[in-house]
């Protein structure tokens, strides 16, 4: 058994279990692993660069926006980059792949083994690589090192909860956690698992729910992620919001991100950025980014990386048996005081 730095103890998955995920999720090939305590899954390749993502080296004027998978993500990331950089809308980098002026930086145990300079995967996602690393090896983490090497201020997005971190994030850096109803979360992530070849999910909602309520998606127990996030909700560098309130007001939202990473933008700059990041506008931006990475037949029939960006679709996509379930599986397991709207 495996001990990260973090304390976190690694498990593979064998037998059965994983033969039902490697059934269920074709593009989990390379094997899964059980971290513990928290129950998180991550894939195989993940423990290469846990201890570098725990030691990283965070400055004071980073800020890292953390979620769990399809928390209105990509949008916050773009919102964030678009304040603290290209307020005026002029940026030269503002039309770079998101994942390079923003890293995702787990995104490496996703990444195939034998990467080169040349790969075309690198120039596609992330061409600063060669810019900001030009002696490093792509196989030692492309995300890890553009995120240590991006010049400040850095932008920088996980779908890892707190624990994988040193605890001294917070006392260093900034972060935005954002929160989102789990019904919403559930068909979200359950599309974008059909969507993208990095996770092949091959089976019904229903399914996809077993696996969410059990805590056995990739990155694991969405409750568990939130609730580390909530316990920090009132620590100075942590600005918690829930994905609702950034679509029922954005320009409130604005406000406060405004405040908390004292950005010190206009309200007119505010109006201006809203509109930029608009949902329709991402839509248009994003899909196009990553088309190369969508199963072509999915993207057809369901949409893309960015699909309705609405919250409450879950009313008119779920059975009622499923919302009762689920009903129930919330009032259980969000006992720490957060609520959904």
């Amino acid at each position: 058994m495996m001990v990260l730095d973090s304390g976190h103890k690694a498990t593979l998955l064998e037998g059965e279990e994983l033969a039902q995920q490697q059934k269920d999720f074709t593009g989990y090939k390379d094997g899964l692993v059980r971290f513990s305590p928290g129950g998180w899954l991550l894939t195989k390749k993940f423990t290469k660069f846990a201890n570098g993502l725990y030691n990283f080296k965070w400055r004071s004027s980073d800020v890292l926006l953390m979620t769990y998978p399809k928390c209105g993500t990509t949008w916050t990331q773009e919102i964030i980059w678009t304040m603290r950089n290209n307020a005026s809308l002029d940026h030269p980098r503002a039309n770079d792949p998101l994942m390079d002026r923003a890293p995702f930086i787990e995104f490496d145990m996703f990444l195939p083994d034998g990467l080169t300079r040349e790969s075309p995967i690198i120039a596609g996602m992330t061409p600063s690589f060669l810019r900001l690393c030009p002696d490093a090896d792509p196989n030692d983490g492309v995300y890890l090192q553009v995120s240590a090497a991006a010049p400040v201020p850095r932008t920088i997005k996980t779908h890892l909860p707190f624990s994988f971190f040193h605890p001294s994030l917070l006392d260093t850096a900034k972060v935005v956690y954002v929160a989102r109803n789990p019904k919403d979360v559930l068909l979200s992530y359950c599309h974008h698992s059909r969507l993208l070849f990095e996770h092949g999910f091959q089976g019904t909602v229903e399914d996809f729910y077993k696996y969410f309520i059990g805590g056995d998606l990739l990155y694991g127990p969405y409750d568990e992620h939130v609730r580390e996030g909530w316990e920090r909700h009132t620590h100075p560098n942590l600005h918690f919001v829930f994905y609702e309130d950034m679509q029922a007001d954005i320009m409130k939202e604005l406000r406060r991100l405004n405040d908390f990473m004292n950005t010190q933008l206009t309200e007119e700059q505010l109006k201006k950025v809203a509109d930029y990041t608009s949902f329709e506008s991402m839509k248009t931006r994003g899909n196009e980014q990553m088309k190369d990475f969508f199963n072509q037949d999915v993207y057809k029939k369901d949409g893309g990386f960015f699909r309705k960006g609405k919250s409450g679709d879950w009313k008119k996509s779920l059975t009622p048996e499923l919302v009762a379930e689920m009903d129930s599986w919330i009032v259980k397991h969000f006992n720490f005081g957060v609520s959904f709207k």
